[in-house]
């Protein structure tokens, strides 16, 4: 019960550590936004549109926006309609055959998509106890990361990669 409780606040002082400062979700959004643009060069309608989903999906999930806008960076450069030769669509490239019967509804719209990373997100920091594994996870799977050497180092590979881009949108804040 210690170790889960431990964890929790270790979730809840990541989520909370994001840079964007207090106040309404608006007034988080608008600077989220505004790094997004900066750090990344997306365009501000794109920016202010999802800006809010990213905060409220990372409220919801009590995970840092930094990070998700971060990995929606890396996944799709924040193109909606985007697909993977995977079978992976939307911002944060979600397999629909892996999740479909945990992240119901159209996995192209931008909240229903960034609603369902952050979930699997947080799910994957839960079991992995750190955002570094967790986001290798995200990559390549659980059972990918701990039973192959190859699908290991790609997945630390991507993690050092979203965390770049989290810094990168820090220091645009």
């Amino acid at each position: 019960m210690l170790k889960y409780a431990v964890l929790f606040l270790s979730l809840s002082t990541l989520a909370g550590c994001s840079s964007l400062g207090g106040g309404s979700v608006e007034k988080r959004a608008k600077k989220l936004s505004v790094g997004i643009q900066r750090a990344y060069s997306v365009a501000p309608p794109t920016a202010d549109r999802v800006s809010p989903m990213i905060i409220q999906s990372a409220e919801r999930y009590q995970m840092d926006p930094l990070l998700m806008a971060a990995l929606i960076r890396q996944e799709s450069s924040y193109r909606t309609n985007v697909s993977s030769p995977a079978g992976a669509v939307g911002l944060t490239q979600i397999i629909p055959r892996y999740w479909q019967n945990t992240c119901m509804g159209d996995l192209f719209d931008e909240n229903t998509n960034i609603n369902c990373g952050t979930y699997i997100l947080s799910k994957y920091t839960q079991q992995a106890g750190d955002s570094k594994k967790a986001l290798a996870y995200y990559n390549v799977g659980p059972t990918g990361y701990n039973n192959n050497r190859a699908m290991k180092k790609q997945g630390k590979r991507y993690a050092k990669q979203v965390k770049a881009h989290r810094k990168s949108l820090k220091n645009a804040l």
